[in-house]
């Protein structure tokens, strides 16, 4: 039996480390044609398979001959446990992860591997007792019993960031958010970058009542430079962008009331309306309001945003269809607010008719599109 691991057995696990599971095989099959009583190059073999096409059966058979040859390896048996799921054989992995326990005690692994699968094997016993039902009580006890290894796990590798994470999802499934967030904080500090982490503390924050669209899309923005490729804080971003897009339409809804106010639309009892058209320097002073309205209500709250935000809204307005719904309200309004403002109008009738089409045009959907995701 081989006390060390040998050359090719690394260079085998180095291969299957980057994807490369044929070439690995084809290596470790010379190994073992050399050497049959290799146990590390069984076990990275197990590996192998259960990397690329997840052959349960193969990786199984694998980790029996490594079994044969030394019953009590500690990498051997977790990587039988790794097999018996594969292989569907998921209710056998508690008594092979006991054993890993009962040989390795200080071992932190084999305590969060077995916390990470009891509660669902424990599940899986319920429903099969009760008729497909899982009793809560069962769950109940599985999520504490599970929980207890899982600190267990942490005791005994408190810089392993595996084993908060088995914490945190049994503190989730048990609805415990406060620990299930003290333990986010702990994976943060182990792991800056953790994906799973940072977006959970981002929506977080970025949801928390008070929170403008602004400062949760600058959140987001902030935590992808930590990890692009987080499919839930692009999300996150894109929602927090388009709730930026919604309040474009404010600055136009004003214009379009500055207009209306600018015409004297609307008859005040005990008040003269203005006499009809307006003086061509009327009608040009009325674009300054609007101007001021666009430049203090968009244009200084655009140019204030991170460029990430920046780049994300125009992207959005590409990619999704309510996004250009709302920028076209908002230009439909700013188009009969010009309209009654710039054309010499001798009636009222016609600006009344574009006041009415352009506010009605948007508050319609104002509403109804809060809870479009965009």
């Amino acid at each position: 039996m081989t006390a060390t691991v040998h050359p090719a057995v690394e260079r085998a696990d180095l291969l299957i480390d980057l994807k490369r599971y044929d070439e690995a095989r084809e290596l470790l099959a010379r190994r073992l044609a050399e050497d049959p009583d290799d146990v590390r190059a069984w076990v990275k073999l197990a590996r192998s398979h259960l990397g690329d096409d997840k052959d349960g059966p193969k990786a199984l058979e694998a980790t029996e001959r490594a079994l044969a040859l030394d019953s009590e390896d500690i990498g051997a048996l977790v990587m039988h446990a790794h097999a018996l799921r594969a292989a569907g054989r998921f209710l056998e992995t508690e008594g092979v992860l006991r054993e890993v326990i009962r040989l390795a005690p200080e071992n932190w692994y084999g305590y969060a591997l077995l916390a990470h699968w009891l509660w669902r094997i424990r599940a899986i016993r319920s429903g099969q007792a009760n008729g497909g039902q899982v009793r809560r009580e069962d769950q109940d006890a599985a999520l504490r019993e599970a929980g207890e290894l899982a600190q267990e796990a942490i005791r005994l590798g408190p810089e392993e960031v595996f084993a908060y994470e088995v914490a945190w999802l049994i503190a989730d499934m048990a609805g415990n958010r406060t620990v299930a967030d003290q333990l986010d904080e702990a994976i943060l500090r182990l792991d800056p970058q953790h994906e799973q982490a940072l977006a959970r503390r981002t929506k977080k924050v970025a949801t928390a009542p008070g929170v403008k669209a602004a400062e949760a899309a600058t959140l987001y923005a902030d935590a992808l430079a930590a990890a692009p490729d987080s499919a839930p804080m692009r999300s996150g971003l894109d929602d927090a962008s388009y709730r930026l897009l919604r309040g474009i339409r404010w600055p136009a809804l004003l214009c379009l009331a500055l207009a209306g106010v600018g015409i004297d639309l609307f008859a005040t009892e005990g008040e003269t309306q203005r006499e009809l058209p307006l003086p061509l320097g009327q009608r040009l002073w009325d674009l300054v309001p609007m101007a001021v309205v666009w430049v203090l209500g968009a244009l200084l709250r655009y140019r204030r945003l991170r460029a990430g935000v920046q780049v994300n809204l125009r992207s959005l307005l590409r990619r999704r269809t309510w996004p250009r719904v709302v920028l076209a309200q908002a230009a439909w309004a700013m188009v009969c607010a010009l309209l009654i403002t710039q054309i010499p109008w001798t009636g009222r009738t016609v600006p009344q008719v574009l006041f009415w089409a352009g506010l009605l045009a948007t508050v319609a959907t104002m509403w109804f599109d809060r809870g479009k995701d965009g």
